[in-house]
């Protein structure tokens, strides 16, 4: 059953959280260890108000086990719900200038991650996931959806391509090259 994601969750949505980010996790918590990351990421999953909270999670959940997640929230709120991480590795580093790149912009419903356990793949849940996601852009006021995609992973983009996103740019992460994707999504 899709549905919000609970401060309960936490121990499931960390790893598919880690699987989908990988050592972005890294930057996001301003620490070289990819453990010592998740584990002060998933701190910051029972908060509210930063983009790796719960608040910000849809999962798909079945018979108490998550088969899969997915993180989204708007663009017009992404550098306030980066501020908490980044306020932290300042505090922790001592690095006045940190920062952390906006992958989505004003105006956009932004997906994130997402991630599907490896046991139950291949049923469906990505493509469930991503119409909750379209979804929840509708009914918050959005019209146009984003995500990003690593150069490497043509599995993930041909899903999208299918799914109506096209390209719109690019950027690079951690050392990694993305292509932006969007949609234009409305009530139906």
């Amino acid at each position: 059953m899709i549905g919000p994601a609970g401060k309960e969750d936490v121990e499931q949505v960390m790893p598919l959280l880690h699987e989908a980010i990988g050592n972005i996790a890294c930057s996001l918590a301003g620490v070289e260890d990819e453990a010592e990351a998740m584990r002060i990421l998933a701190e910051f999953y029972i908060e509210e108000g930063n983009r790796v909270s719960y608040r910000n999670v849809i999962v798909d959940k079945r018979d108490g086990v998550i088969a899969g997640i997915l993180v989204c929230y708007s663009g017009d709120r992404a550098e306030q719900l980066d501020q908490p991480l980044i306020e932290r590795v300042k505090r922790v580093t001592d690095i006045a200038d940190y920062a952390i790149l906006t992958e989505t912009r004003p105006g956009e419903f932004y997906l994130d991650s997402i991630a599907v356990h490896s046991s139950f793949r291949n049923q469906g849940i990505a493509k469930a996931l991503m119409a909750a996601f379209e979804q929840e852009a509708v009914k918050q006021g959005y019209s146009l959806v984003s995500l990003i995609v690593e150069e490497y992973n043509g599995q993930a983009r041909l899903l999208y391509e299918k799914m109506g996103y096209r390209a719109d740019g690019e950027l690079l992460i951690s050392g990694h090259r993305y292509t932006r994707m969007v949609k234009t999504v409305s009530a139906e």
